[in-house]
């Protein structure tokens, strides 16, 4: 019973710092050091997931030496795997288990045993938590749920550090192309500064931004950025499924190019290198006058807090287009004052 109070303790403890740490470097170092303390381990490692190379990576770690040799990142991508169907993973002689590599190395760190568990949030591995012993080790039941449970907060706690930070980003992001909006009315270098600064921040693989042609029932390429011009040809069509629904202003979120019914070019898309993509009116008022793609190389899952800034971003595109507007017929009206009272001017 004294363990229980000790380890409902300490839990407590861990989530109050974890809910109080801004920087994600520190973050990742507490989880880390958490994890060895409380349960009295001689080191602890935190792999997270890199979507780009769908691995998994040592992002922090305490206790272990810097020329530490860690798994090879797929084959720590395959303990993944066997993780998420056993829930955690126990190595109770790492240096001869048969599931690891690198025993010379373990043996040389004074690693005895070894407990895995996931880092998961909604369902979804982010992660990895393992911690070392220096002593040969039989883990109980309430050792590991106490590592499965930490490893949980944990990646809440990573996860909402990431949302705070995206959102500092958006803003920045949304700061930044409202004042490059408002300080140019040059539409092309205004949409073509947009698709470039939306891939950089949102880290996309290309976007492009096409304006409605009503006569021609075509959509016109005005800017994009990072996508070929064999590609770009494909987009002009306003009949594929994604460009239909766009143009009734709707926005469409695609996760899996090469599966999604809603794709009509999937070779295109394939050889380009695209496999998720967000496509987005751009509207003047309650009028859909173009759509915005922004498209991505590795399969996501975009939040929607990364949806709405997507969603503001084309409706400044849209302003952008209605100031322009406004700016031309503000001059056409100013030459035909003009040309008037020079008309009356000559009457005297």
């Amino acid at each position: 019973m004294p363990r229980e109070i000790d380890y409902f303790k300490t839990f407590c403890k861990i989530s109050k710092a974890f809910g109080t740490t801004a920087k994600q470097d520190e973050l990742l170092k507490l989880i880390v050091d958490s994890a060895v303390e409380s349960m009295n381990g001689k080191a602890a490692c935190l792999f997270l997931a890199d979507e780009r190379q769908n691995v998994f990576v040592p992002t922090a770690q305490s206790g272990l030496s810097k020329n530490y040799l860690h798994a090879n990142p797929m084959k720590a991508r395959r303990i993944v795997t066997a993780l998420e169907g056993n829930g955690y993973l126990d190595f109770t002689d790492a240096t001869t288990d048969p599931r690891l590599e690198n025993h010379d190395a373990k043996k040389a760190e004074g690693i005895a045993s070894l407990l895995t568990v996931p880092v998961r949030v909604s369902n979804r591995t982010i992660g990895v938590l393992s911690l070392y012993t220096g002593s040969r080790r039989e883990f109980n039941p309430e050792e590991i749920e106490f590592l499965q449970a930490l490893a949980d907060q944990g990646g809440i706690a990573i996860e909402n550090n990431r949302l705070y930070q995206r959102m500092q980003k958006n803003a920045m992001l949304f700061l930044d192309l409202a004042s490059n909006i408002n300080s140019s009315l040059e539409i092309k270098e205004v949409f073509k500064n947009l698709t470039e600064i939306i891939c950089y921040n949102l880290d996309m693989r290309g976007a492009a931004i096409r304006l409605l042609d009503e006569d021609q029932n075509e959509l016109n390429l005005v800017a994009s950025y990072g996508l070929s011009q064999g590609f770009l040809e494909k987009g002009r069509v306003t009949t594929t499924e994604t460009a239909k629904l766009a143009l009734k202003g709707e926005t469409i979120v695609i996760s899996d190019a090469s599966a999604d019914h809603r794709i009509t070019f999937k070779k295109a898309m394939k050889a380009e290198g695209i496999v998720s993509m967000i496509v987005t009116p751009i509207m003047v008022r309650d009028k859909v006058i173009g759509t915005l793609r922004l498209y991505s190389e590795i399969k996501r899952e975009f939040p929607d807090d990364v949806l709405l800034m997507v969603k503001a971003l084309a409706h400044q595109g849209g302003l952008a287009i209605q100031n322009a507007s406004m700016y031309l017929k503000l001059q056409e009206d100013k030459k035909s004052l003009e040309e008037d009272i020079w008309s009356y001017r000559s009457w005297f």
